[in-house]
């Protein structure tokens, strides 16, 4: 069989290559120096962290405003006990009987009585 000479190209038909360009750096064979999925549940972690922190002093002054109300109502429940006996107490001042007591507190004598003091020791 005959050969067949190829043609010889001429300079003109020769391709050109394009400049060089800057070239990268090679891949890593092995995996990245840094693992994204850690960092992400990190991220997510101290997300969380933080949301919780918002959360705590407000609760804190939750508890102190309910330990502070009750308190607080047990103390009303007594002082309106204590309000409901002065009233009484005022109530029943015009009653002959607590004035005539009250009277004899202080060191005072009713009509038609002769006050009487006695000095000295009255034990044997």
């Amino acid at each position: 069989m005959a050969t067949r000479a190829q043609p010889s190209r001429s300079r003109s038909a020769t391709r050109r290559r394009p400049a060089a360009r800057k070239t990268r750096p090679a891949a890593r064979r092995g995996g990245s120096r840094i693992k994204w999925d850690r960092v992400g549940r990190v991220a997510l972690t101290l997300v969380l962290v933080a949301v919780l922190y918002s959360y705590f002093g407000p609760s804190i002054n939750f508890v102190k405003t309910y330990t502070g109300t009750t308190a607080a109502k047990a103390k009303l429940h007594v002082l309106l006990k204590e309000n409901r006996r002065l009233h009484n107490r005022i109530q029943s001042a015009d009653h002959p009987l607590v004035v005539a007591r009250e009277a004899r507190a202080q060191g005072m004598v009713a009509e038609g009585e002769t006050p009487v003091v006695v000095h000295g020791d009255l034990g044997g």
